[in-house]
């Protein structure tokens, strides 16, 4: 690309920048690298970068012509009003994924020191939300990637909570008898030759965290499966799944041994998470 080489101001990097990119984009992009806010850049157009933001700024444009991720480019994402670090080694959280929360707190709010596991935690935002809005729960946050489970670290770092975390394929690497009185995932639930995976956003998220064999139930299957073995009487098992995948996970907990199964529709209308009560 044709870039200005000489001091350019605000405004001059957005009108280049919007050339290439959509305008929103533009505008983040630019709030991050100067650590300012929108009404910043409104406000000071005349205002001139740095040689250093401006050279940041063309790299970071330049990925996005790509169509790397804006979370990726920033390092962050918002979840459940906080901002949570995120990089490529984990799913960018998103917004249908707050459903859990708000059904884990329906159910647990009035529950004193609530012990949660988190299966496949990612960058960790459902075990600290968790650990944030229930009372003082005694939380333990899974995952397969050491490079995942550094960033949740991070994430519960920056929030000052105390999460346990493990390295483990699901349950292999818990101890027998730990039990949990909820149990909570958003585990992998795409089709594995679904064409949206070489599309958008989805081209650069580690694939591990979105494939699920040929029906998109393998993680879904298993997770089920094993978790009457670390659920307390009475426990309950939240999942997250793909849009057509409500009566299959109903099927699979039923099949499991569980009651009081039901399915709840995001904000889009569509049945995206699905729970369990393991009999008492």
């Amino acid at each position: 690309m044709n870039a200005p080489s000489t001091e350019i101001s605000i405004g001059e990097a957005l009108a280049w920048a919007r050339k290439h990119i959509a305008p929103r984009d533009a505008r983040l992009l630019l709030c991050h690298i100067c650590r300012t806010s929108t009404a910043h850049l409104a406000a000071w157009p005349e205002e001139p970068l740095s040689a250093a933001q401006w050279k940041v700024f063309q790299h970071i444009v330049d990925r996005r012509i790509t169509g790397e991720p804006i979370a990726y480019l920033t390092g962050e994402r918002e979840f459940y009003g906080r901002t949570f670090f995120v990089n490529a080694s984990v799913l960018i959280p998103r917004p249908e994924t707050e459903l859990l929360i708000e059904l884990a707190i329906a159910h647990f709010a009035a529950v004193p020191h609530p012990r949660v596991l988190d299966l496949g935690t990612g960058s960790g935002v459902l075990a600290i939300t968790l650990a944030l809005e229930l009372d003082h729960p005694e939380i333990t946050a899974i995952d397969a990637s050491r490079d995942a489970l550094a960033v949740a670290a991070a994430n519960a770092l920056r929030y000052g909570v105390d999460v346990s975390f493990l390295w483990s394929d699901w349950y292999a690497l818990l101890k027998h008898e730990e039990r949990f009185h909820l149990i909570v995932s958003n585990p992998p639930y795409v089709i594995e030759d679904d064409p949206h995976l070489t599309q958008g956003d989805l081209r650069f998220e580690p694939l591990t965290a979105l494939a699920s064999g040929q029906d998109g139930l393998h993680a879904l299957t298993a997770i089920i499966a094993d978790a009457s073995r670390h659920l307390e009487n009475g426990g309950w098992l939240f999942l997250e799944h793909g849009y057509n995948h409500a009566a299959a996970v109903q099927k699979l907990l039923a099949d499991a041994g569980f009651d009081h199964i039901a399915s709840w529709k995001d904000l889009a209308g569509i049945e995206r998470v699905t729970a369990g009560r393991w009999k008492e």
